[in-house]
């Protein structure tokens, strides 16, 4: 697979300000990131295989559809004027002069007179003009109006006889248009759309067993942490489960990756560099959480601060500082010979979501080629009890419930209240200029879901 990033790390660009003291703003972390990602090559895939991939290029409608005119209901094929005036007391008499079933290479003709019993999706026959479903006639067993088409298989004579119709049909009635779905010539998807089965369906329906996308991005996640433990095992004292890595796992999947969950990896530098070579493999992207501050064990920072491109001097994984709450510290670069990008966030399971919502998905959408990489943003009214306060110069994301233009608190700050996380679906917005929002104000939302 294509190499995914190139040079992914901020010395380059910084300038003067990129020293370790630097504070990194949000938007400009997020531009390093995406500068440093780029679409994954395309590659032709069968349709199923497709499925949640980006369309790479305009598909053409090679055939109308429907291919052909034909019925949308049971009953019979009839012309026009052998049904004018038809009622119950004075129905038409017609001859039936065979079935037209879906997939009939050669349908009988109509002529003066006749009628032919048709099937749903079966072609309109040669001579026919228009349709009358079978609960306008007798089903040609002379016993009065039916509620339905008689099984060949139970109609020994099979379709020969007569029929009595009870009411007349318009010219076309019942009848699908060929071409009324598409043309042949019109555009049946833009590119850059996403398949999902109804785009997957009219692939096939017009003949397309194959089409080129570009791949489903593979993400790996790994959590780092001696004090975590897997689900269903038992806590020892002092430790605590893994969620992080299970949540941005599912959050990679949502955005669209085909996304691979690593099972914590202790506090060992050795260890983890060890466990992120063996993973490069199968990923074109790599997120790890947790081990990113200042800490004694910080051990992503110290495995992989002085960790460079194979062959490409200079690069590797820069430690940063955001003006941002939650998720100050912060990681991006790329690793090993493919230069796959890597992005480190923090160990706090809101600081490490709300990250990855910020800088991981849209690195992950811009790896899929859509063109429009970001969660929508509204703006809302404020419902909350007291003012919202904010530290100055950082950018910062609440958890927030968003509904009918109005949104409001769902926990309080702390990067550590994971239940919060679960009940919100936005994000508010409290700008580096801001330090406390009233109640009422209008405030930005990044909506999540």
């Amino acid at each position: 697979m294509s190499s995914s990033a190139h040079r992914a790390t901020g010395h380059d660009h910084a300038g003067a300000d990129s020293g370790p003291d630097r504070l990194w703003s949000v938007q400009d972390h997020l531009d390093d990131v995406l500068a440093a990602v780029r679409p994954l090559d395309p590659i032709e895939l069968n349709l199923l295989d497709a499925q949640g991939c980006v369309l790479v290029d305009d598909v053409t409608v090679p055939l109308s559809l429907p291919p052909f005119d034909n019925s949308s209901m049971d009953g019979y094929a009839v012309r026009v004027t052998d049904v004018a005036g038809a009622s119950e007391e004075f129905p038409a008499v017609l001859e039936v002069v065979g079935d037209v079933a879906a997939g009939q290479a050669d349908p009988v003709a109509v002529g003066p007179g006749q009628a032919a019993r048709i099937m749903t999706g079966a072609p309109l026959p040669p001579g026919a003009e228009t349709v009358v479903p079978v609960e306008w006639t007798d089903g040609g067993l002379g016993e009065g109006p039916v509620s339905g088409m008689r099984a060949r298989s139970l109609a020994p004579e099979g379709a020969l006889g007569q029929v009595y119709v009870y009411r007349p049909a318009e010219a076309r009635a019942h009848v699908r248009a060929k071409g009324s779905d598409v043309r042949a010539g019109d555009r049946a998807l833009e590119a850059g759309t996403v398949l999902g089965p109804p785009q997957i369906g009219l692939l096939a329906a017009i003949g397309r067993g194959t089409v080129r996308v570009r791949p489903r991005p593979r993400v790996v996640v790994l959590s780092t942490g001696s004090e975590l433990v897997q689900p269903d095992e038992q806590l020892a004292a002092g430790q605590i489960y893994d969620s992080n890595s299970f949540a941005l796992t599912a959050a990679a999947r949502d955005a669209g990756a085909i996304a691979y969950r690593v099972g914590a990896v202790a506090d060992d530098a050795e260890n983890l560099r060890a466990t992120i070579e063996d993973q490069l493999v199968r990923a074109d992207l790599m997120v790890t959480t947790g081990g990113v501050s200042v800490g004694a064990y910080d051990v992503v920072k110290e495995a992989l601060e002085h960790v460079g491109d194979e062959d490409e001097a200079g690069s590797g994984v820069d430690f940063r500082k955001l003006a941002m709450q939650p998720g100050k510290p912060q990681g991006f670069g790329s690793i090993g010979p493919e230069h796959t990008p890597l992005l480190a966030l923090p160990g706090n399971p809101v600081s490490s979501y709300v990250s990855f919502e910020l800088f991981v998905r849209p690195a992950i959408r811009t790896l899929m080629g859509l063109p429009d990489v970001h969660r929508p943003t509204v703006t809302a009214t404020l419902a909350a009890d007291k003012a919202l306060t904010s530290p100055k110069g950082r950018r910062q994301f609440l958890r927030g419930s968003y509904a009918d233009g109005s949104v409001a608190p769902v926990g309080g700050s702390g990067s550590h209240l994971v239940a919060a996380l679960a009940h919100a679906d936005a994000l508010i917005v409290v700008r580096e200029d801001t330090e406390s929002v009233e109640p009422g104000a209008e405030v930005e939302v990044v909506l999540l879901g």
